[in-house]
């Protein structure tokens, strides 16, 4: 993934107005994140732990989305399973949902997903972050293609979100 800017981040956000996109958290430290192992950024607001966000490039534009999380992880002690990235975790994966764009999302229309918690789903498929003990299932795929895999799980989640 490129590198996006705040203002790149901000006017990417599809469910949520100008004025919240404006208003909303993000994060101070864009000038150093792994760039090159993400094929999303997620991020969760400092300020009110409930929200949530994410930003991906689809094509040559970036798309943000605002989530919203309980605060405590779903199941806490039981093994759950991310829908985007496939990392198991204990009590690491979040019920997320997103308002949906446009006049759905205004009449109260939203789209869930069971996420990573800390939304690091592309540096749990590269291995560069651990979830624990059988957090990664084995598989027979290559990186590439768990990569993909991810991505492709992702698109789907914003294409209902989007709809």
């Amino acid at each position: 993934m490129r590198p996006l800017s705040e203002r790149e981040i901000r006017t990417a956000f599809v469910n949520c107005t100008k004025g919240e996109a404006k208003r909303l958290s993000v994060p101070h430290d864009l000038a150093e994140r792994p760039w090159d192992d993400l094929d999303f950024l997620g991020w969760r607001d400092p300020q009110a732990p409930d929200r949530a966000y994410l930003a991906v490039e689809l094509g040559d534009r970036p798309v943000a989305l605002a989530l919203r999380g309980s605060g405590a992880t779903s199941w806490q002690a039981r093994r759950s399973m991310c829908s985007i990235c496939l990392t198991t975790h204990t009590g690491g994966v979040s019920l997320m949902v997103a308002a949906k764009a446009g006049k759905a999302g205004q009449q109260g229309n939203s789209v869930g997903v069971y996420l990573c918690s800390d939304l690091a789903c592309p540096l749990y498929v590269r291995g560069k972050k651990d979830a624990g003990v059988g957090s990664r299932l084995p598989e027979s795929l290559t990186l590439e293609e768990k990569i993909e895999r991810t991505v492709a799980n992702l698109t789907a989640f914003i294409a209902r979100v989007t709809a």
